[in-house]
Formats: C-alpha cells, structure tokens, sequence
C-alpha cells in the first residue's frame, strides 16, 4: 500500500468504505474508546470539525478496545453513546484493533509512517491521534493527552 487513499474500512454500520472517497482533505484520524479518562476529547474533536470541516478537515474515529477494554459496547452502543453525550457528526467506524496482529491494516500503515516516541510504532493509549494532509501523507501523530483544540493551527496549516 503507497497511500492511506488505498484503504478500506467498515464504518459504523458496517459499510465498506474506501479512503479513497477524503482524497483532497486533511484527516485527523483517532483510535477513540467510550470509558476512557481521554473520552471528553470527544467534545473537543466534534469542536473542530465544526470549525474546520468547511475548509476540508474530515475526523475520522476508529473506536478500539485494546486498551484497559475501554471500548466494551457494540458499534450501535458506540454510535448512540458519542451522539447523546457529545453530538458527535464526523464519521465513526467499525471497531478495530490498532496494535498486534490482528491490527487494522490502516493503523499499520499509519505506525509505519509516523512513529511514536524512540521510534516505536505502537500506539500507547486511547485517543492517539494521525493527522494526514491533503495529498495523503502522514504529517503529524499526537499523543493521547495532547487536546484537539491545541491540534487547530497545524491542521489550519495545511488546509
């Protein structure tokens, strides 16, 4: 795989859909969970999206439950959970795992494009965050506890 653009994922229903469909946006792609210390980071994301999703900015969240089994509930609980309590609008996906073998093939290309900390590809928590430019490379990862709203001038940068 060259590009994040040659990507299929399911979504929150279960649709395939191909990555290919964001192409000319810039992506913030997060692996989110419903019980974690990070959640309120939902309100923050949904913040941004409103702002900047007019300029080109798509949100992409892959609930995952790797870590502490934060993500206990169905796509339908997962779905209904970020609407009632954060309005959530960007587009959330079938849940995933992100690290292993088992991880998506999506987040191997993404570990593998930007690394975390001394080099490492594995992502440490809930809520570590991809931020890929308009042509479809993978510019930026943000830690867990790095807020959405502090994400807002390198994403404006490359809008």
């Amino acid at each position: 795989m060259a590009s994040i653009y040659d990507f299929s994922v399911k979504d929150i229903h279960g649709k395939t859909v191909s990555l290919d469909a964001y192409k000319g946006k810039a992506l913030l792609i997060v692996n989110t969970a419903s019980k974690c210390g990070f959640t309120p980071q939902y309100k923050g994301l949904e913040a941004l999206y409103k702002k900047l999703h007019g300029k080109g900015l798509e949100i992409l969240g892959f609930p995952c439950n790797q870590f502490g089994a934060q993500e206990p509930g169905s796509e339908a609980d997962i779905e209904s959970f970020c609407e009632v309590n954060y309005g959530v609008t960007f587009p959330l996906f079938a849940k995933i795992d992100v690290n292993g073998d088992g991880a998506a093939p999506v987040y191997k290309y993404l570990k593998k494009a930007k690394p975390g900390l001394l080099n490492t590809e594995a992502i440490k928590w809930n809520f570590t965050k991809f931020l890929v430019d308009r042509e479809g490379r993978v510019i930026a990862r943000y830690a867990p506890n790095d807020e959405p709203e502090s994400l807002a001038g390198d994403i404006e940068k490359i809008l």
